[in-house]
């Protein structure tokens, strides 16, 4: 029962709190890949690619570990937001 709610406790505390920053660069590259055609199945297909080759996974990943914390500590984000 101890285990129970105390997995409880750790999704819930998991869930409910977050520091979130803007994710410009991942944005960024969603931006360019909704306008990068003049198809929407050409981005589509351009998406597929990078999911797979895991482009979008690294940009998230970037974002959350390395650019939000920035802004967190230094106030300002180095990568500029999508222009839209």
């Amino acid at each position: 029962m101890k285990k129970l709610l105390l997995g409880c406790t750790l999704a819930l505390g998991l869930t409910t709190t977050s520091c979130l920053g803007p994710n410009n660069a991942w944005e960024n590259l969603h931006q360019w890949n909704r306008t990068v055609t003049d198809s929407k199945w050409g981005n589509e297909a351009i998406f597929l690619g990078l999911t797979i080759i895991p482009v979008y996974a690294l940009f998230y990943w970037g974002d959350i570990i390395i650019f939000n914390s920035i802004e967190f500590w230094g106030g300002t984000n180095p990568i500029d937001p999508a222009t839209k």
